[in-house]
């Protein structure tokens, strides 16, 4: 876990889980995606933490599917439910922070936006493309986007598909800090101190209360999302996009 995932204890109760996979720019490679869901499991299973601050490396947060496991969906080759990796944040029982200080791509800034707070650098660029492949969006991207973006801003983003600014987004009125990408962790570790003051039973108690609408929700929103990629995502069109524009 220690060479895609660094797992630090910053202070009592607060841990960062940093995303430095650089030989594959943070997608969603199989180290990848096996060292986040160790690193939850194991926060899981532990009493003495608060509070997660989630975060990339250099100028990457996370840049979704890798290349090679776009095609293979196209192919047929399993969906994007064989390993759940969109709602780790969700799941998780203490409050998670993103601190997007990178780029958030696809299914990686999907991913992201499950967590309790969010933070966006004003330089990276943020886009939900799934569409630009030719495919309607998974992940549970059709109902979190929209639900944590604003419904208009929402549905744009996944229809266009284009890629945004962070100060782009800032102006654009969404509701989560936007900082300098050199600032973004600084407020990140701010917020999770001012969490970590909190009794560890109260944080548990109230995020599982407030995100409980959320997790009900999600398994209907996923059934969709599947049926829609039956229509859309096993076409020789999407094939030939995503061996072209990835």
């Amino acid at each position: 876990m220690q060479d895609v995932i660094k797992f630090q204890t910053l202070e009592p109760g607060i841990v960062q889980l940093t995303m430095q996979d650089t030989a594959h720019k943070n997608t969603f490679s199989d180290a990848l995606v096996t060292g986040l869901i160790r690193a939850f499991d194991h926060i899981k299973a532990s009493n003495s933490y608060k509070v997660v601050i989630l975060t990339g490396y250099g100028s990457y947060f996370s840049a979704g599917a890798t290349k090679d496991g776009l095609l293979a969906l196209a192919n047929g080759q399993g969906q994007f439910t064989d390993t759940n990796i969109y709602s780790l944040t969700l799941d998780c029982p203490i409050p998670v922070i993103s601190a997007m200080q990178g780029h958030g791509i696809g299914g990686g800034f999907v991913m992201g936006l499950f967590s309790d707070f969010i933070i966006l650098s004003r330089e990276s660029i943020y886009t939900t493309n799934f569409m630009k492949y030719g495919f309607t969006p998974g992940m549970g991207a059709t109902y979190i986007v929209p639900k944590k973006l604003g419904v208009s801003l929402g549905h744009e983003m996944l229809l266009n598909a284009q890629t945004y600014r962070g100060e782009t987004l800032k102006q654009r009125g969404i509701p989560f800090p936007v900082y300098p990408r050199n600032d973004v962790l600084t407020h990140a570790l701010e917020t999770a101190k001012q969490l970590a003051e909190k009794p560890r039973v109260a944080l548990v108690t109230l995020k599982e209360h407030l995100v409980t609408p959320i997790r009900q929700k999600l398994p209907e929103i996923i059934k969709q999302e599947l049926a829609m990629h039956e229509k859309t995502f096993y076409q020789q069109a999407v094939k030939e996009r995503v061996s072209t524009f990835f």
